[in-house]
């Protein structure tokens, strides 16, 4: 086992993880993993562009510039949106702040991660999200007549039908699924919050099938991951890394004849795609916030601002440039404005 050079930086993390988390903020395991993952990204970036084991990352080499070109490859070449790129930024401050609370010699570092600010988001960005037939499209790339791309199929069709995050889908559990007159599932999301989606008809026909291969001698009220991995001859719960690379393969072979499909598949995005399908087909923003899980309706206002904004491009390129309408096509008419939307969602309008 390599000893590392930094024995402090480790000590803290390890400490960070495994006592202060856990046992002095009493952190659910959900807010752990997503801290781990963040700053495990981070020193796998850092290995990266030092060309560098693991075990000889150091306190000197995680500087502002470093945790800047970080933050822009996740959402340059990883496809991460600018609240998930503050939100890991968020975790590493937090580590930052615990090692210098721990140890003197780390102020100075949390220091220069400060010199980081959060990314500011206009709220007219177009939520990116893929239309019904990229959907469809990628959905049949897996072939199903393997293990494998039966699995990978369920995988995505339970992700779109559910709009579930990723770390959400692969905690279900055997018994978080609930059949009967009406088919549901229950999903573990942040800060342990639990809420349960319903699933259509054909979902369950697919898990049906699903389960025959990969579940054949379990009973529905088993703990046992519903997708998992084998390792040693023992089912492990498939890790998100996993997820997200058999998605990216989906999308990039999907893309060779469906060009609606973007460059960059990835798991949040059929969250995405679900949500503004539904938003747009008449889903009331209110009950769309409940089923997304967030913690204030303000979040699913994205998915109004994403769809006015569309709707106002389409109009603008369905317009002749010598009609005496282009003149009078105002762009301000439709923009979403927050304070009027939250009165509406509160009852106010």
């Amino acid at each position: 086992m390599a000893v590392v050079v930094d024995s402090t930086l480790f000590s803290l993390v390890h400490d960070f993880f495994k006592v202060y988390l856990p046992n002095q903020k009493h952190s659910s395991p959900h807010t752990i993993r997503a801290y781990q993952f963040s700053l495990e990204s981070l020193f796998d970036f850092v290995k990266t562009k030092k060309d560098i084991s693991f075990s000889e990352i150091t306190f000197e080499m995680i500087d502002h510039k470093m945790i800047s070109a970080f933050l822009d490859w996740i959402e340059d070449k990883q496809g991460c949106s600018i609240s998930t790129r503050n939100h890991r930024l968020n975790c590493i401050r937090s580590f930052y702040t615990y090692a210098a609370n721990m140890e003197s010699t780390a102020v100075i570092h949390r220091a220069e991660i400060n010199k980081v600010p959060l990314k500011k988001s206009s709220n007219m960005d177009i939520v990116e999200h893929m239309s019904e037939s990229a959907v469809s499209a990628i959905l049949e790339q897996p072939n199903t007549a393997t293990k494998k791309g039966l699995r990978d199929q369920f995988l995505m069709i339970l992700l779109y039908d559910t709009a579930a995050r990723i770390q959400e889908l692969l905690d279900i559990r055997l018994m978080d699924m609930h059949f009967g007159k009406n088919a549901t599932m229950t999903l573990h999301g942040k800060g342990s919050k639990t809420r349960t989606v319903p699933l259509m008809e054909q979902t369950v026909e697919h898990f049906k099938n699903y389960a025959m291969v990969f579940h054949q001698d379990e009973s529905i009220y088993s703990m046992q991951y519903l997708f998992y991995v084998l390792r040693n001859g023992q089912k492990k719960r498939m890790c998100e890394d996993n997820a997200r690379r058999l998605i990216k393969a989906y999308g990039s072979s999907t893309k060779e004849i469906c060009p609606e499909v973007p460059d960059n598949v990835h798991p949040h995005l059929f969250r995405h795609s679900r949500s503004m399908h539904l938003y747009q087909k008449g889903m009331d923003l209110t009950l769309l916030s409940q089923w997304l899980g967030h913690a204030q309706i303000e979040t699913t206002l994205i998915y109004a601002h994403a769809d006015t904004e569309l709707k106002r491009k389409a109009i603008e390129s369905a317009t002749d440039p010598s009609s005496p309408l282009k003149a009078k096509l105002n762009s301000e008419r439709f923009i979403v404005n927050d304070e009027e939307m939250l009165k509406r969602l509160y009852g106010l309008r």
